[in-house]
C-alpha cells in the first residue's frame, strides 16, 4: 500500500531546536520522529512511501535515503514554496493515481492501528477519511461533528468547553481515494482543514470520521516534545529506542555496556543513554533523562527531567533541570 508523509513544515514552534534541524529529524528516544512514522507505516504494510520536503530538505534525504534500510521504498518531492498540506499532497499527485492511500503528518508520535483506519474507510466507501481521537480539553483544537454512521457533518474551531458539540479532534492522519485530486486546485496554496474538507461537506461528498483509540501526541511544541520523549521512555507508547534504558548503573555489565560510565555515577529515576556516550565521575541522573549518542557528560554534572541530544558535551558541575539541549548545545527550558 501507499502512504504520504507530510514533512515540509518549518517547525517554528520548536525553535530554537529546529534552527538547524528539520522537524521530522527531531529525536524521540534517540530516533528521528520520521523514523518512528516510517516504522509504524511498515508495520501496517505501507511499503511505498512519498514525502514532501521544504525546510532543510537535504538533511532529511541524507538521513532517510531511499528507505531500504527501513524495509520501505520512499521518494521525496521538494517544494520551493509552501502551498499548504493539500498543496503538498498535490505535488505528489502522480504517485497516488492508482489506489486508496494514507497521509500522515511528520510531527506525530502515535501507535494507532492504521490497518483499522484504512479498512473503515474502504468499508464505508468514503472519498476522504479523517482519523479522530478524543481529548479532554477541546479549547486547543478544532473538533469534528459526526452523524451516527460516523460521517462528518461539520467542524467547530477551538470551542469553549461549555459550547463544544464534540470531543473528537483530527489527528493529522487521513485516507483518500485518488479522485480527491479532482477537488484540489492545480495551483496555489490549499489546506485540508481550511479548504478541502469544508468543500467536501458543501458538495455533500462522503467525508468519514474514524474514532481511533491509542497513544497520540503532536510534538509540535517544546512541552509536548519533551512529554512525548518521557512517555516513550516510560512505555506509555511502544517505540524503538536507540541506546540503553536503565534504572541503575549497577545493573550493567561494564564489559558489555554500549557506553562508558564511572562507578561513582548514579541514577535516581529512569534513563536512556545513547551508544558511545561517556558518563564521568559523580554524575547524577534524576527523574526522566534521555541522553543521545556520542555525548560526553563531564564530572559532577546533575541532570534532571531533561533531554540531551547526541554529539554534545556537558561541562563539569553543570546543573541541567527541565531542559532540552539540542544541536550545538542550543538549550530551551521546558
Amino acid at each position: 500500500m501507499k502512504a504520504m508523509i507530510l514533512a515540509a513544515g518549518v517547525g517554528s514552534r520548536l525553535d530554537p531546536l529546529t534552527s538547524d534541524l528539520p522537524k521530522p529529524l527531531v529525536p524521540i528516544a534517540n530516533y528521528a520522529i520520521i523514523e518512528h512514522i516510517i516504522h509504524l507505516l511498515k508495520i501496517h504494510n505501507f511499503i511505498n512511501l512519498s514525502a514532501n520536503l521544504h525546510y532543510l530538505a537535504n538533511k532529511i534525504e541524507t538521513q532517510i535515503g531511499d528507505g531500504r534500510k527501513y524495509g520501505v521504498n520512499i521518494n521525496f518531492t521538494t517544494e520551493e514554496n509552501l502551498t499548504g498540506d493539500a498543496g503538498g499532497l498535490r505535488s505528489c499527485k502522480a504517485f497516488f493515481q492508482d489506489e486508496t492511500f494514507l497521509v500522515i503528518n511528520a510531527d506525530l508520535l502515535t501507535d494507532f492501528d492504521l490497518t483499522y483506519i484504512i479498512n473503515q474507510h474502504k468499508a464505508k466507501q468514503a472519498l476522504a477519511s479523517i482519523a479522530l481521537t478524543k481529548v479532554v480539553d477541546v479549547s486547543q483544537f478544532g473538533v469534528a461533528l459526526t452523524n451516527p454512521d460516523g460521517f462528518i457533518t461539520g467542524f467547530q474551531e477551538k470551542p469553549k468547553a461549555s459550547e463544544a458539540l464534540s470531543d473528537l479532534i483530527s489527528t493529522g492522519i487521513y485516507v483518500f481515494e485518488p479522485a480527491i485530486f479532482n477537488y484540489i486546485p492545480q495551483s496555489g496554496s490549499y489546506g485540508f482543514g481550511r479548504d478541502l474538507f469544508p468543500k467536501l461537506l458543501d458538495l455533500k461528498l462522503p467525508l468519514l470520521g474514524i474514532n481511533v483509540d491509542g497513544y497520540w501526541s503532536d510534538i509540535g511544541t517544546i512541552p509536548k516534545y519533551c512529554e512525548s520523549n518521557f512517555d516513550a521512555l516510560n512505555h506509555k507508547i511502544q517505540v524503538n529506542m536507540s541506546g540503553t534504558k536503565i534504572e541503575s548503573f549497577k545493573d550493567l555489565n561494564p564489559q558489555s555496556a554500549k557506553f562508558e560510565y564511572s562507578p561513582s555515577a548514579s541514577i535516581n529515576g529512569l534513563a536512556l543513554i545513547g551508544n558511545n556516550s561517556i558518563i564521568e565521575d559523580n554524575v547524577e541522573l534524576l527523574g526522566n533523562v534521555i541522553i543521545g549518542p556520542n555525548t560526553i557528560i563531564r564530572a559532577g554534572v546533575k541532570i534532571e527531567n531533561s533531554v540531551i541530544w547526541g554529539n554534545n558535551i556537558i561541562h563539569s558541575n553543570k546543573i541541567i533541570r527541565n531542559t532540552i539541549i539540542g544541536i550545538r548545545e542550543i538549550a530551551c527550558v521546558i
